[in-house]
Order: C-alpha cells, then structure tokens, then sequence
C-alpha cells in the first residue's frame, strides 16, 4: 500500500527493503515450507527460525504448488479472514471527505538500459603496399580479377549501426531499446576500400625465366572473415513497450447503470497522533462481483490488496466499508452537502470477510516488487436489511475471468478517483482498448497495463472486458504512473492463485 501522506523515511525503508529482495532471494527466504500446501503457521504471527532467518510464512515451494491449493488449504492460510464489521453509523460525511486516496503502487523501475553494440569490426585487412618490381626480375603477367570481385577502386564499406529509434508517437523504453540491425554479411570477395585497381597487362612483358624459382603465392589481402556484431538483446522479462496514454472521462448521472462500481473506505492500521487525528481514513474504489456458491445473491466486493491489506508483516485494515455507486446523483459534487441517503442510495455495506492473495500478504508493501503482480482481494460483506444481498440491491454482479487470453481483451477500467485533478466524487472510466505486459518478475504472471489518466484513490477499480457478450471482471488498478508521459496503470493478471482465493471465500458466506 502507497500512501501519498506517508513518511519517506518509511518508503525508503520499504524501498530497501524491496531492493534487497529479488526475485531468486524471495523464492529461497520467504517460499520455505514443502510443495504440499501451508503449514499451520500465520504470516502475521510466525517465529524466526533463528537469527536472521526469514519467518515460516507458510507459502509452498512454488507457483505451481500454490496453483493447487485446495479449499483446505485456503483455510490453513487464511486463518485471519473474519473481520469486525463497521459499526453502524460509523462512516459520517466529515469521515468520508477526509479520507485520504490510497495511491496506486508505483511502476517497477526499468532495467539499466542495454549499451549500444559495438563497432563492426573491419572484415578486411588494411590493403598491404604494392611492391616495387625487382630490377632483375621481368613483370610478372598480372591476374585476371576474380570471379565476382568488384573492378570499381573500393567496395564501399557498411555503415555503422545505431541502435533502432521507436517509432513515431512511442516513448523510449529504458532497458527496452530496439535491437539495432545485424551488420551486413562479409564477403570474402570484397576489395578494401584503399585498394587500387590493377594495372593494365603489359603485352610486352617477356615470359618468366625458367632459371628463376617460381614467384610464391601471393598473400591474400584479406583477414579470414570476422562473425557479424550480434544486435543487443531487448531487456524483455516480460514487459512490453507502455500503452499510451487515455485520458479518463466522467460517466454521466446517475449511475444506476454501473451500480457494481463503488469506493470502499477503510481504516489502515495505526497508533499515535496520526491515529488521533484521524489521518488513518483512506479510500480506493471497488466493483460487485458474481457469488458461485450464491447465484444472484452475492455479497462479494472485487478490490486491491493493498486498499486493505499492509502487506508484508501488517494486518488487515478495519472499518472496512463499500459504497455502491457512490454520489450517483451528483449530490456532493461541487463541493456540496447532502445527506447520506442522497451519497449513498445503495446504502452503506461494511465487510466482515476478507482475503487477498498469499504473495500480497507475505510479500506486499509500500513499493513496488513482485507481489504487485497478485496485489487483488475480495470482500464479503454483510447482506441488508431483511437478507437482501447486495447483488441484488444494485441490480447485478459482473463473473471474474480467470485465465483470460490477454489478445482477446479490450479493457474499460472504472474507479473513482481522488488525487488532484480529481477529487473523489466522480465515477470516471477510460476505454482503454487491448493491455500490454508489465513485469517486476518474469517467473510470475505479467500484469496487464493500460492507458488511464485516473490517479490515487482508483486503486482497487474493476477493469470489464467483454466475454460471451457480457461484461467480465479481469483485473484492478494495482500500479499508477501519474507523471509525464504515458500516463498508465497497471493490474494483476488473474490466474489460479486468483481463482483459488474467489472460490474460498465464495463457500465461506
């Protein structure tokens, strides 16, 4: 969780920390326990083995392992999933409007940048001096040119090679420059560009005295053919050149039609004057999402794990609530008051069940780092008065896509959100068409990126493509680049560890 208010002196903690760990050094330090599901350990609670050592978290041996995980042991992990709801009341409007927005993560920093190849080295020896015919010898006959070599003075030589420019309109990658083009293949044929053309054969020139040895061979003025320069590799790992930039549009009043979408409140964990003062409010946005072991009454909320969740050591956030298409009339906007009934005519919905993906919970934190790549959640929240779900006070739920064929998606991504230029009270989505990849790990699922102009606060917003003509969940805003240009965001791509974590708290309602 990135926190826009927060000290830097704990980002750089944080960002040390991340440093420190790479991918391989997680793999070893943090995944400890055996390839057959958790142990009965708590990420939150685990002892150190020993000095130094990292905490048992729980987490298999790898990827795969954890793929496979069964409802038991989701159970085994997930020990802390029950939360204390909201008290009723609890979130007043001086609350809501002081929550500060929960940044987006920021981008993974690029690979130092690959260094231009080198030079072509010459393929040819330097042309060697003619020498002067000896006074005693008659003229040799001059050779007739070989076959294929050129009668011009000199071949003309290659030229030297640049690395590739994007095209136009796409910014440069760092650690992502295109591969300059492969130097062209020498020939052995090929005269130095210094050499001179042979001189005309002499008619008169006398036979070779058979007194005289015959004349060596003539060196060859070539140096044996050197391989071709290889072109610089792309620093790929999984990372495509970023989408451009789209600018995010307001969705017209009401939104009765996008109910699903809403801002989910919590308060971070804290102690001290920060707590006091009640700086411990945030908000990021959230999208109402289908209920397998409860069709058509779902109680389900789609978000991002570090919208509630700290991550690595923390804990889960409190006062967790969800706001169905929040100021669906437009009654704050413009910085006007209203009452709750007019902000909130879905009503307020706090959340008494949580969990979020193992890699977020032992892994996430204030940056960046690989468990950005399965940085999602999913709430539970309490039914309404009378047993009314919450699928069916807004109208619907929208199914999550597991697994989905990245060139089949054209994604549109809603949120609200709350960093300047916006301020929080507009739900806002940006068509932004087909994802590209995003890395910090290559061993893990790329995430997808888009264009999208939307800043803190659209954390955790659902990204909709279109499966079987309806609507799909395949991600949320995770990461956000808000500076320069592009502007972007990034989400986890949803695979069976995603899938594993729905169908657990699914059959826990």
């Amino acid at each position: 969780m990135s926190f826009s208010d927060r000290s830097s002196g704990r980002r750089r903690t944080a960002h040390a920390a991340r440093t420190a760990l790479g991918a391989s050094a997680l793999a070893l330090t943090l995944l400890t326990t055996a390839a057959c599901g958790p142990d009965n350990s708590s990420a939150d609670t685990a002892a150190t083995a020993g000095a130094g050592a990292a905490p048992n978290i729980g987490l298999p041996a790898n990827l795969e392992d954890l793929k496979k995980w069964k409802f038991d042991d989701w159970e085994k992990w997930a020990k802390d999933y029950a939360l204390p709801a909201a008290a009723k009341g609890f979130w007043t409007l001086d609350k809501l409007l002081k929550a500060k927005p929960n940044e987006p993560l920021p981008p993974p920093p690029a690979p130092p940048a690959a260094p231009p190849a080198a030079p072509a080295q010459p393929t040819q020896a330097p042309a060697q001096p003619s020498q002067p015919a000896q006074p005693s010898q008659p003229a040799k006959p001059s050779q007739p040119a070989q076959p294929g070599q050129p009668t011009a003075p000199g071949a003309p030589t290659a030229p030297a090679t640049t690395p590739g420019k994007p095209p136009a309109g796409q910014p440069t990658q760092p650690g992502h420059p295109t591969p300059p083009p492969a130097p062209p293949k020498p020939s052995n044929t090929q005269q130095p560009a210094s050499q001179a053309p042979a001189p005309p054969a002499q008619p008169t020139q006398a036979p070779a005295q058979p007194s005289q040895p015959p004349a060596a061979p003539a060196q060859p003025t070539q140096a044996p053919a050197q391989p071709p320069a290889q072109p610089a590799q792309p620093a790929d790992n999984g990372n495509d050149p970023l989408p451009k930039t789209v600018n995010a549009q307001p969705v017209p009043h009401p939104y009765t039609k996008v109910a699903v979408h809403g801002k989910l409140f919590a308060d971070a964990p804290g102690s001290g004057a920060e707590a006091a003062a009640g700086l411990s409010h945030y908000q990021c946005s959230a999208t109402v999402v289908a209920d397998p072991a409860h069709p058509g009454k779902s109680n389900l909320v789609w978000t991002a794990g570090h919208c509630i969740h700290q991550g690595k050591g923390g804990k889960y956030f409190s006062n967790i609530s969800f706001i169905p298409a929040f100021n669906s009339t437009g009654a704050l906007s413009g910085g006007k008051q209203a009452e709750e009934a007019q902000y909130a005519p879905l009503g307020i919905w706090n959340a008494t069940q949580a969990v979020t993906s193992p890699q977020w919970k032992a892994e996430g934190g204030d940056g960046g780092s690989p468990a950005t790549q399965y940085d999602f959640a999913i709430i539970r929240v309490q039914p309404g008065e009378g047993g009314k779900s919450l699928e069916e006070t807004v109208g619907g739920a929208v199914p999550v896509w597991f697994n989905a064929p990245r060139e089949q998606l054209s994604i549109t991504e809603y949120g609200y959100p709350a960093a300047p230029p916006f301020d929080g009270m507009e739900l806002n989505r940006c068509e932004s068409g087909r994802p590209t990849r995003l890395s910090y790990d290559p061993a893990r699922p790329p995430m997808h990126a888009i264009g999208c102009t939307m800043t803190g606060g659209s954390s955790g917003g659902g990204w909709l493509a279109v499966k079987d003509g309806k609507p799909a969940l395949v991600s949320n805003v995770s990461v956000g680049q808000h500076t320069g240009d592009p502007k972007f965001q990034a989400g986890p791509y949803l695979d069976d560890v995603a899938a594993g974590a729905y169908d657990f708290i699914s059959k826990k309602g």
